[in-house]
């Protein structure tokens, strides 16, 4: 399973700066996290969701459960 975070970026109309700038995390850690591949091995950390929350004044579980509901797809 893949969580399609571009996606989920577009749709809330952010982008990685803003992310970096709401949530207080640095712009190229941020930039290399999304934007790597993805594998079972390196999944969406905990530092991403943070900061995923922090931009939008949510709760990391709520960011969570969006992120199951409309943006996981089988990475085949």
């Amino acid at each position: 399973m893949k969580i399609d975070i571009k996606a989920y970026l577009n749709s809330k109309e952010l982008t990685i700066y803003q992310v970096s700038k709401y949530s207080g995390y640095g712009y190229t850690t941020l930039h290399k996290s999304f934007n790597k591949k993805q594998t079972s091995a390196t999944p969406l950390n905990l530092r991403d969701l943070d900061a995923l929350a922090q931009s939008q004044n949510k709760a990391m579980w709520q960011v969570l459960k969006e992120l199951e509901e409309h943006y996981l797809s089988d990475d085949n």
